[in-house]
């Protein structure tokens, strides 16, 4: 019963992230692995990132930055063949340690710096890099939203346009990890039935999402998306470091 309603606030959380506020999702997975196996927590989760995904693209559809999704999409699934290969022998630990630790960077250089005045633009070097890691580590833990946020954030998209681009990105992104995680032997045993009612569960909070998402002023906004970030980065450090400590120990 426990793991049943952690798992319906988990598809919310991932339709409310879906709907805009950005971060929300990749919440979900770290927040299921303090009480289950991660690995089954990122497989029965990932069909409703995938139907919420293109409910969020439908909804912004005609807000995001085509130069952005031209040039995240592409690195985002080079990243995803990345992890296919070396997912077997990468202890996870390491790799939510490091998800961590970007976003934790990203925070307290965003709170602690001298404000700027200056907008980054959407170049293809640091794109492919922070694309490329936001695949890997969107296909293990989903939790890639540290490295696309910290690439999308400098440029002080609109919101709207923020967000869109980050749903079309990650849609492309989940869809390709069907046959990757099949592959693999994620898809395995799965409760469909279960995963239907997390879906639907999911799309209500896409909806309720994109609501907030156009009611919050654009600084309140970001505001949140930044703190989200730093909550998501504390979370994977802690997860990661108790893993960590177990492997270590045994």
């Amino acid at each position: 019963m426990m793991d049943t309603t952690l798992l319906i606030i988990a598809a919310l959380i991932v339709g409310l992230s879906k709907g805009g506020l950005a971060s929300m999702a990749a919440i979900a997975v770290p927040m299921l692995a303090l009480f289950m196996n991660p690995v089954q927590a990122a497989a029965t989760l990932l069909p409703v990132y995938i139907v919420t995904d293109w409910v969020g693209v439908w909804l912004y559809r005609k807000h995001y930055s085509k130069r952005n999704v031209w040039i995240l999409t592409p690195a985002i699934l080079l990243g995803l063949a990345i992890a296919t290969v070396i997912t077997p022998y990468t202890p996870e630990f390491g790799l939510l340690i490091f998800t961590g630790l970007i976003g934790l960077w990203y925070s307290v250089r965003a709170w602690f710096s001298k404000p700027s005045t200056a907008v980054k633009t959407a170049e293809i070097g640091p794109g492919v890099f922070w694309g490329t890691l936001t695949g890997i580590a969107s296909f293990i833990t989903h939790s890639g939203a540290p490295p696309a946020q910290a690439y999308l954030l400098p440029q002080k998209l609109p919101k709207l346009e923020f967000a869109g681009t980050i749903a079309i990105a990650f849609a492309i992104g989940n869809v390709v990890k069907i046959p990757a995680y099949y592959s693999i032997g994620q898809m395995d045993g799965l409760n469909w039935s279960l995963i239907v009612g997390l879906a639907v569960t999911g799309i209500i909070g896409t909806f309720i999402g994109r609501w907030l998402t156009k009611k919050l002023h654009d600084q309140t906004y970001i505001k949140v998306i930044q703190g989200m970030l730093f909550l998501l980065s504390i979370i994977l450090l802690l997860r990661g470091g108790m893993m960590l400590i177990q492997s270590i120990s045994s």
